[in-house]
């Protein structure tokens, strides 16, 4: 189906919208909050899993528009293109089937009129028998010694999403008990300070690499990777590389050339994206080694189950649908630039770092799917921190400079409970109090006469006043455990995806990352000459020829 080279402002959904905008600037959250029926139709559960956008800056009506403006964007039609395996990604003329990693064995999803699935199985299983067979000691690094611990070296989308997964399940009972005795590190950073780091306190003699590169070319994954076969090398020799480093690639040709024994390469495929792939065995081969696939494999069902919540569920109740739809609204309606994701949980602190690559590099367009300049802006600025951190960092500009909406993620039952002896609630509860409070503060604020009614002296209370009328949402879950992160992860996955669908853009390419690369060539080849043979700088204007002037100097 050829996409329409019509913008999505050119709508008559679109227009309505932007009359709308100032009914809204009318209405003040307190008033919307007021107003218990309102409240009670933006609430969804799946799952145990309860959404409250009620602190949105939108009426019923806002929400009937929203979808009116779904409909006109085909928002429907666009999300059964990417399950039935269609090239959506159409600059790189690919499919987009990061739900395929995560479907059930029996389910059919296609790219070029073939059934994936088994694939995506056949992959799965050679994970799980090969972590068993580290995990179990059965198979050992070059001196006979079990391997306990795990480097996984890759960048972007091969280290934000597992880093974001493995710290999130650390802490949860099951997995820690899993994980005894076991560590996994990852080496992202170019940097030699990383890599150092990385090694800090390992034996070569019971560490396994794990090597995440599609190409088995991205320049900074495979100097790391250089860089530790040569620690690995020093120490136990040459021969010891085809035990103690494994491959997740899809050249085989580079892997066997760099000394991997071509059998240990776990496959994936371009159908996947790099930040869309911790599903694949770029997140599962490391997550299965320190957890056991068992553990995994609960984060993909979790994972799975919001895929077919999106695929199946009306709009008015689809919890990605409704956040997509809202980012939409605050971005290219309301005009804020910025979202933070603010979970309640420390274990989710590589959340916000993984969902800024997901969201920044999938929608950071400025022309639409079909090469037109977007005279409307997309894509959000996405930051965050775990509360309550955040709160003695950034939330002063929240409350009282810039509005920017904000995610509110609280978790019922806490992965490590503490209760001491005297205190008024336990830990979490303590914690759990802000996640219920900051909403409601940023929703109603306060007003000069509150102020004057607690007699605070007439010089203070411009700077006590606090507007209120700053937009939230809040995502309760039950617990968090491998089944829950899948599904969050999951949930952002496909908001982003709503987003890009309803602008227009395509969500599943980057181009915006080669420019700086090809620059860095030039760079890295002058650098070479300069050190090798004293070659004088050329090329380069005259700022950059100054920086590399005293770069070389020392």
């Amino acid at each position: 189906m050829a996409s329409s080279t019509a913008l999505i402002c050119d709508s008559e959904a679109w227009k309505d919208l932007k009359g709308h905008v100032e009914d809204i600037k009318k209405t003040h959250l307190r008033d919307l909050m007021s107003d218990a029926n309102r409240c009670e139709s933006m609430m969804v559960e799946i799952d145990g899993l309860l959404l409250d956008y009620s602190r949105q800056s939108a009426t019923v009506e806002t929400m009937d528009k929203l979808l009116n403006l779904a409909k006109a964007a085909q928002l429907t039609e666009k999300i059964s293109r990417m399950y039935r395996g269609e090239h959506i990604n159409s600059t790189e003329n690919r499919s987009v089937l990061h739900v395929a990693l995560r479907a059930p064995k029996d389910a059919v999803i296609k790219a070029d009129g073939k059934n994936v699935v088994p694939e995506v199985w056949n992959v799965l299983d050679k994970i799980k028998e090969f972590s068993e067979k580290v995990r179990s000691g059965s198979w050992v690094g070059a001196t006979g010694k079990p391997l306990k611990d795990v480097i996984a070296i890759g960048i972007g989308g091969s280290f934000l999403g597992p880093l974001f997964v493995h710290t999130a399940i650390q802490t949860d009972p099951e997995a820690l008990e899993c994980a005894k005795g076991r560590q996994l590190r990852f080496l992202a950073n170019i940097d030699p300070v990383d890599v150092a780091r990385n090694i800090n306190g390992l034996n070569p003699e019971t560490t396994l690499v794990v090597v995440v590169s599609k190409t088995f070319t991205t320049a900074e994954t495979m100097l790391n990777a250089r860089t530790l076969r040569e620690w690995i090398t020093a120490a136990l020799g040459a021969s010891a590389v085809a035990k103690h480093m494994v491959a997740v690639s899809t050249n085989l040709a580079l892997v066997e050339k760099f000394g991997i024994d071509p059998n240990n390469a776990f496959a994936f495929w371009d159908w996947v994206g790099g930040r869309y792939s911790v599903c694949s065995a770029v997140g599962v081969l490391p997550l299965s080694l320190q957890y056991g696939f068992s553990v995994v494999e609960k984060f993909l069902q979790g994972a799975s189950s919001i895929d077919q919540h999106f695929l199946s569920t009306p709009f008015e109740k689809n919890i990605p649908v409704l956040l997509g739809l809202l980012s939409v609204w605050n971005v290219s309606f309301l005009g804020y630039p910025a979202r933070a994701i603010l979970p309640y949980s420390q274990a989710l602190e590589k959340f916000a770092p993984h969902i800024q690559q997901v969201s920044m590099e999938s929608n950071g367009k400025g022309v639409s799917i079909d090469g037109l300049p977007l005279p409307f802006e997309t894509g959000e600025i996405d930051f965050g921190e775990p509360g309550t951190n955040g709160q003695h960092s950034f939330y002063q500009l929240i409350h009282q400079g810039r509005v920017i909406p904000c995610d509110f993620i609280g978790i019922v039952k806490s992965q490590q409970p503490v209760y001491l002896k005297g205190e008024v609630v336990s830990n979490h509860d303590e914690l759990m109090s802000n996640f219920f409070a900051q909403p409601d503060a940023l929703a109603y604020g306060k007003t000069p006469e509150q102020l004057q009614k607690e007699n605070v002296s007439e010089n203070l209370i411009p700077h006590k006043t606090f507007s209120g009328n700053r937009p939230s949402l809040s995502l309760l879950l039950p617990e968090l455990n491998a089944y829950s992160v899948g599904q969050l992860l999951a949930i952002y996955e496909h908001r982003v995806a709503v987003q890009g669908f309803v602008w227009g853009i395509n969500s599943f390419d980057q181009w915006g990352v080669e420019l700086g690369k090809v620059l860095a060539t030039q760079v890295r080849k002058q650098l070479h000459s300069s050190r090798t043979q004293g070659t004088d700088l050329e090329g380069f204007n005259f700022s950059t020829t100054t920086l590399l002037k005293r770069y070389l100097q020392v």
